[in-house]
C-alpha cells in the first residue's frame, strides 16, 4: 500500500468510528486525561498541518490561525496551547468546522503526496498517520470513560462490546537463561523509544501464556484484595484508599452481582473473560497475591514470539526508561516520546482498541501506574 492509500485508509478510520457519537458526545471531557472526541479529530489533523504543510509548501494558508493555540497537546517548540484540563471548555469551534478542517488538511496533504518521494518526507508523513493510530485507541477509552460516567450507562454500538475475549492459550513458556537482544530491527515503522538494540541478560524465568481473567480477578477481591495492605505498594495503597477503590474500573455491584460497562451497554461480568481496566498498582498487588509476578518487558519482548498476545495492553514491571544509544530528534518531534520517560511503566502487546497493523513485539506502550482507562490487563511469571 502507498503512502497516499495508506493515509487515506488510517484517516478515514477516525471517521468511521465517531459515526457512533451524538452530537452532544463530540465534546464531553468528563475529566482531565480523556479529552474530547471533537479535539482528536482536529488534533490529528494540527499534526498533518503544522510538521508537514507548513513546514514543506510556501504558499500554504493555514485553515484557523488560532488552531495551533487550540489543538497542540504538548509541543513547547510548536508555541503556546490551552490546559489539556480546557479542552472539553471549547463549544466553538463547532464539530461541523472540525470535520470541515479535516476535510481541508486532507485535500491539501493528498495533493502534496502526490508530488512526495524523498524518504525523509514519508517517513514525517508515516509518524503523523502512526500519531493519529495512537489517537484512534485514545478515542476508544476516552469515549468509552466519558459514556462509562454517564449514569444511563448508554450504549455506543451493541455490536462493539470489545471486553467479551476469552483465552485461547493455556499453559505457560519456559525461556532458558542467557544473552539476548531485544529493540526494533526491522526495516518498516517504528517509534525512537524502539530504538537502540542491546543485549540483555537474562535467568530462566516461565511465564503464562494467558491472562489473568475476571473470575480470577474477582476471586483476588473476594479474598480481601482490596482491604490487604501487605498486597500493595505504598503508592498503590495510598491510591486504594484516597479514591476508595474495590474493583476494576467500569465494575458496578448491583443488587449483589457485579455488572462492568462495555461500548456495547451495561453488562453482567463475564467471568471467563480477559480482565481488562486495571492499573499498575492492581496488577502488582493481584501478582503478589498469586505469590508470582509481572514479567519485565525484556522478558515479554523475548517471550513474545511463543505467546498469545494482543488483546490487552499488558503491565510489565519495568519502568520506562531511554535504550542505551536512544537520541532524541531536534525540535518538536523530539518531544514525542523522550521527554515522558519519568514515573511511568511499560506495558506491552496491544489490545482490541490497537488501530489495524499498529502493534508489534518491540512496542513500549508507557502509562502512569495509576492509570486504568485504557485496555490493560495482567500476565504472570513464575
Amino acid at each position: 500500500m502507498d503512502i497516499t492509500d495508506n493515509y487515506k485508509r488510517v484517516r478515514q478510520a477516525t471517521i468511521d468510528f465517531c459515526r457512533h457519537l451524538q452530537a452532544e458526545d463530540y465534546s464531553i471531557q468528563v475529566v482531565q486525561f480523556a479529552s474530547p472526541a471533537k479535539w482528536h479529530l482536529a488534533h490529528t489533523t494540527w499534526f498533518f498541518e503544522t510538521f508537514i504543510l507548513k513546514s514543506y509548501l510556501d504558499n500554504y494558508v493555514a485553515f484557523n490561525e488560532d488552531f495551533n493555540f487550540l489543538f497542540n497537546s504538548y509541543y513547547n517548540n510548536v508555541g503556546e496551547r490551552i490546559l489539556q484540563s480546557n479542552r472539553g471548555n471549547m463549544s466553538r469551534p463547532s464539530t461541523e468546522e472540525v470535520y470541515a478542517y479535516r476535510q481541508y488538511v486532507d485535500e491539501k496533504m493528498q495533493d502534496f503526496l502526490q508530488e512526495v518521494s524523498d524518504k525523509e518526507t514519508i517517513d514525517l508523513v508515516s509518524l503523523g498517520l502512526n500519531h493519529e493510530q495512537q489517537h484512534q485507541e485514545l478515542l476508544v477509552t476516552d469515549v468509552k470513560y466519558m459514556l462509562g460516567h454517564n449514569p444511563l450507562f448508554p450504549v455506543f454500538d451493541k455490536e462493539y462490546h470489545l471486553v467479551k475475549d476469552k483465552n485461547t492459550a493455556r499453559g505457560s513458556v519456559k525461556i532458558a537463561a542467557g544473552i539476548y537482544e531485544i529493540g526494533y530491527q526491522g526495516k518498516g515503522f517504528c517509534y525512537d523509544n524502539e530504538l537502540g538494540v542491546h543485549k540483555v541478560y537474562l535467568d530462566d524465568f516461565e511465564i503464562i501464556n494467558h491472562l489473568v481473567t475476571n473470575g480470577e480477578y474477582l476471586a483476588f477481591m473476594e479474598a480481601g484484595g482490596y482491604a490487604d495492605f501487605n498486597l500493595w505498594l505504598d503508592e498503590g495503597w495510598a491510591w486504594v484508599n484516597r479514591e476508595h477503590i474495590n474493583a476494576p474500573l467500569f465494575w458496578h455491584k448491583i443488587e449483589g452481582e457485579w455488572h462492568y460497562y462495555t461500548l456495547a451497554g451495561l453488562q453482567k461480568v463475564n467471568k471467563e473473560a480477559i480482565l481488562c481496566h486495571i492499573n499498575y498498582y492492581e496488577a502488582a498487588a493481584y501478582a503478589e497475591w498469586k505469590g508470582m509476578r509481572l514479567p519485565t518487558e525484556c522478558e515479554w519482548e523475548i517471550a513474545a514470539e511463543k505467546l498469545d498476545w494482543g488483546k490487552r495492553w499488558e503491565w510489565t514491571n519495568s519502568a520506562y526508561l531511554a535504550y542505551p544509544n536512544f537520541k532524541k530528534e531536534n525540535g518538536a518531534v523530539g518531544e514525542y516520546n523522550g521527554k515522558f520517560m519519568s514515573n511511568k511503566m511499560v506495558l506491552r502487546g496491544a489490545s482490541v482498541a490497537t488501530s489495524q497493523n499498529h502493534s508489534r513485539p518491540t512496542y513500549r506502550n508507557f502509562f502512569h501506574p495509576s492509570e486504568r482507562w485504557q485496555f490493560t490487563g495482567i500476565r504472570l511469571v513464575n
